[in-house]
């Protein structure tokens, strides 16, 4: 090789679409790095191909659909940092609670993820590909001009629906919890929501009466600044009363201009998803600018007014702290030690009680008109941090979303959760391959023919499992965990087991019917022993009794049980494209809508989640 085509001459001397292909082998960041080398290089890695490639490799959207996109954004080197950012989302989220709508799938929009709660339903005669899949919105992240991310919470409130503004605070990589929280900001150029107003005011010895910094939460930098409060710190009544607060402050009303489709309807509605395509993308302009100037007036006529617009998003601390009363705010501070002590001073017992918590707590002093910690670091890991300390971490608050990584057991693909976190857990899709055939998500009914209806039931709940291998003891087991049931009533916890079967031990059970929906002889062409759920609500694990899985032609698959000779049977899922054939229905309030932890056996949505029985008012026709 001739010196002159050496290192970065190589590069030079390539035509873009073959250092296109190169750069497939290569990730963002090396293509960044790539351009620090030299001024020729960094020329080069500018091509809008080779950042083109680097949104194929993302792999979130098909090629043709980045085309699309590219519409949205200043080139592909932006869109590609917004696919990367959100890459970690797109999948399944679940929660505990409610039992029966708890399933969040996060999908592409349109240079945007969104996340679409699936309702709990019942299938007609026509089976899951062609009956509509209900769902409803729970929050979008919106791709900026530059590739920076915008993030919109869902929520319906006194029958109108509101989207509510905030930021991504954070998302990691490999991120396993979605936690909706208020994030403290430092003082932005921008104007103010509101005008300043004074918050409950405490004199400097009452809050050194109250105040115990942990010495590891609150340490100083920076001279006067303090370190943020996490709001993971704060007890659960604050966190709860500060969403609702931020919520009921930043909402906009969805109006006509702004309730398109989130996501185009499928391709081979080549005339409807064109339509689709033309008003998202106005429909997301529209938001952006809603969302920088805050308000549909500001977008369309700033100049109109000398006034600055309305800050969207940020709330001044002030405006925060006067929108909580003096007596809750003490009580706060408090740790509602008060209420406590009054109840507890009814008794002889109470009196000591308290006396004893009054001579263990420890001693604070006033230095300068601030309280000083004299709390030890062991202690105060469990104290929650106070919302006064988390109101002076900032100038400004804000709606996040914070997609993080956390430590979590686990039963059976089934994460065990935290009952008082506004989150969504991940589930682990492990893609299928030789050894693990059955691996993803699978939907079902019971019964034979799959969704055939019978006269005392018109239609059959639809269930969604997640079917993942596991070995015990040398066993290689296939695990179908229910995640979804659309009963109006649970009948089986989520995270159970519907069936669990061997796979290297045969079954010699017969299947009991020659033929399928269609007259079509059944053929039949795997069939493994097991055993299948047997107990009611109630178990956490429940018991089993015996049971084959038979593996049918056209990718079915059906358990029964030996002795009932009950079946389910189940197909495999594309939520994306369920989804764009699907129906929305109106959304849950905003914090609800992100998380419900309020514990329900029955379908919340069950005003109009049943095509029976809702009426056609309460459903808005995706599109």
């Amino acid at each position: 090789m001739l010196p002159e085509t050496c290192g970065s001459s190589l590069f030079l001397a390539l035509p873009d679409d073959v250092f296109a292909i190169i750069s497939w082998s290569l990730s963002p960041k090396d293509i960044c790095n790539l351009s620090i080398c030299c001024k020729s290089l960094c020329a080069l890695v500018a091509s809008e191909k080779i950042w083109l490639s680097q949104c194929d490799v993302v792999g979130i959207v098909p090629t043709r659909d980045l085309v699309e996109w590219r519409e949205g954004v200043v080139s592909y080197k932006a869109l590609c940092r917004f696919l990367v950012r959100v890459n970690p989302l797109i999948g399944l989220w679940v929660h505990q609670n409610p039992e029966l709508g708890n399933v969040v799938y996060v999908m592409p929009g349109f240079v945007s993820v969104v996340g679409c709660r699936i309702i709990p339903q019942e299938l007609g005669p026509n089976g899951i590909e062609d009956g509509p899949i209900l769902w409803a919105p729970v929050f979008e992240i919106i791709g900026d001009f530059d590739g920076s991310t915008t993030f919109i919470l869902h929520g319906r409130e006194k029958g109108c629906d509101y989207f509510y503004p905030g930021s991504v605070e954070s998302v990691e990589r490999n991120c396993n919890v979605l936690l909706l929280e208020v994030g403290p900001k430092a003082k932005r150029n921008e104007c103010k929501l509101f005008p300043s107003k004074s918050f409950a005011h405490h004199t400097n010895e009452e809050i050194s009466r109250k105040v115990c910094r942990s010495n590891s939460g609150l340490s100083r930098s920076s001279g006067q600044s303090e370190a943020v409060v996490p709001f993971s710190r704060l007890n659960f009544g604050d966190r709860r009363k500060l969403l609702e607060t931020v919520t009921s402050q930043v909402r906009h009303k969805v109006t006509d201009s702004v309730s398109g489709p989130l996501f185009p309807r499928s391709r081979e509605d080549a005339e409807n998803f064109q339509k689709d395509l033309v008003l998202m993308l106005q429909r997301r302009s529209l938001l952006l600018q809603m969302y920088k100037f805050g308000s549909e007036q500001g977008c369309t006529d700033l100049k109109a007014s000398t006034a600055m617009p309305v800050g969207p998003i940020q709330l001044e601390l002030s405006d925060i702290r006067k929108s909580f009363d003096r007596s809750s705010f003490s009580n706060s501070l408090n740790g509602d030690d008060d209420q406590t002590q009054r109840n507890n001073r009814k008794s002889l017992g109470g009196y000591f009680r308290a006396s004893i918590k009054q001579i263990l707590r420890k001693p604070s002093s006033v230095n300068g008109g601030r309280a000083i910690s004299k709390c030890n670091s062991s202690s105060s890991e469990n104290r929650h941090a106070l919302l006064h300390e988390f109101l002076k971490s900032g100038d400004t608050i804000e709606l996040t979303l914070h997609a993080s990584t956390m430590k979590l057991s686990s039963y059976r693909a089934w994460p065990n959760m935290h009952d008082t976190r506004f989150a969504l857990y991940k589930l682990p899709m492990r893609v299928p391959r030789e050894d693990q055939e059955y691996a993803g998500l699978w939907g079902g009914t019971f019964g034979w023919p799959p969704g055939r209806p019978t006269e005392d039931k018109p239609g059959k709940a639809l269930f969604f499992l997640l079917l993942s291998y596991e070995e015990t003891e040398g066993k290689q087991l296939l695990i179908a965990t229910k995640i979804l049931e659309g009963t109006h009533y649970v009948l089986h916890p989520n995270g159970s087991a519907m069936f669990i079967v061997n796979i290297d031990e045969p079954s010699l059970d017969l299947f009991p019917w020659d033929s399928d929906a269609d007259s079509h002889p059944v053929n039949v062409k795997h069939a493994f022993a097991g055993e299948g759920i047997a107990n009611g609500y109630g178990f956490r694990y429940p018991g089993s009794k015996p049971g084959s899985l038979f593996v049918i032609q056209n990718g079915l698959l059906a358990f029964i049980w030996k002795e009932s000779r009950v079946v389910l049977t189940l197909q495999r899922l594309s939520l994306q494209d369920l989804l764009k054939k699907g129906e929305q229905v109106p959304a849950l309030p905003p914090i609800p809508n992100f998380s419900y932890l309020t514990k329900s056996y029955s379908n919340v949505f069950a005003g109009f989640s049943n095509s029976s029985t809702s009426s056609s008012s309460l459903r808005q026709r995706h599109g």
